[in-house]
């Protein structure tokens, strides 16, 4: 891998990021709104709360109605996609999820079938509920926990993944890659035998109101909001952004550039041309009109950030860009 200086890359990136007139802080479907309401009405048949989040932002855009509907149950933060993830600074992230009153934190891999961590939930979970009051819970050792987190973070997976480690059996729970591929509400799932312990599966919900711009570029960036909401060529072009201000530049190789770049016209275009795609246009000349290729720019975006979904342009920690 060729190694780029980055004082000498500094000066040519962008220090901000100008997100012009865009506006992506009113997302808030109804079944969103749907779905939280009847979570909090199921509130009292759930001994543990389970919030998954990913990992590439571990701090930005979890759901303050979260916090406020679920507090009273003891509640265990689950960072997904690990394996997307710049993991160097998971002490930074103990430390300072700490300060903000999160003390039970696991980072996996759902789609790993050999995630040591995912082991670990149901014992955690065990011991979160027998330490505490159950409420109105009869005193045997049949639990439910309800599983929260904004959309496409991984909920179904964890579920499919606990049911295979502790059941052995397949998935129970509809898995997808774009965001809202769990729409019912309140889905109940046993995932153990030994206690026996039941899941309530929920759709995604952002917040109503989502705190700033960039915050809702990050969960765009990380598929959480339905790309053609914010518009794909301004994800691409905020991944492209901070990537260079991450000084991740495997994007170079990956698309044959020859250094890194800051212009996401001329990255798009890299791209369409390394991988052949183009469309036919229409142009108006002096001798009539002419139809001519032209690179594909919408699918160059479209590479681009799957591409970084999939981890293929290095571990990310978004956050800390």
């Amino acid at each position: 891998m060729r190694i780029y200086h980055s004082l000498l890359n500094a000066t040519k990136f962008r220090r901000v990021f100008d997100f012009g007139e865009r506006e992506v802080a009113h997302w808030f479907p109804g079944h969103m709104a749907k779905g939280l309401k009847q979570m909090r009405a199921s509130l009292r048949k759930v001994d543990c709360i389970i919030e998954i989040h990913d990992a590439n932002i571990p701090f930005s855009g979890r759901n303050p109605s979260f916090q406020e509907s679920f507090d009273v149950r003891p509640h265990l933060l689950v960072l997904n996609k690990m394996d997307l993830a710049d993991t160097s600074k998971k002490q930074n992230i103990m430390k300072r999820l700490e300060r903000e009153g999160v003390r039970n934190v696991l980072f996996t891999d759902c789609l790993r079938q050999r995630d040591e961590n995912l082991k670990k939930i149901i014992p955690l979970v065990t011991e979160l509920i027998e330490s505490g009051s159950r409420f109105h819970r009869e005193e045997d050792r049949s639990y439910c926990l309800m599983v929260i987190g904004v959309p496409n973070v991984g909920k179904s997976s964890l579920i499919n993944a606990v049911r295979r480690t502790y059941l052995k059996k397949g998935k129970a729970s509809k898995v997808g890659a774009e965001p809202g591929i769990t729409k019912a509400v309140l889905t109940k799932i046993q995932v153990c035998d030994r206690p026996i312990i039941h899941l309530l599966d929920t759709p995604g919900v952002l917040p109503p109101k989502i705190e700033n711009i960039e915050t809702g570029m990050k969960l765009a960036l990380c598929g959480t909001i339905l790309d053609h909401l914010v518009g794909e060529d301004i994800i691409a072009d905020y991944l492209l952004f901070s990537l260079n201000r991450l000084e991740r530049f495997s994007y170079v190789e990956k698309y044959n550039l020859e250094e890194p770049c800051d212009d996401i016209q001329h990255v798009l275009k890299c791209i369409a041309v390394k991988l052949g795609k183009t469309k036919r246009v229409k142009a108006i000349t002096g001798v009539g009109n002419i139809t001519v290729q032209m690179p594909d720019y919408s699918a160059a975006a479209y590479d681009f950030i799957r591409a970084f979904r999939k981890g293929e342009l290095g571990n990310v920690m978004l956050d800390y860009a």
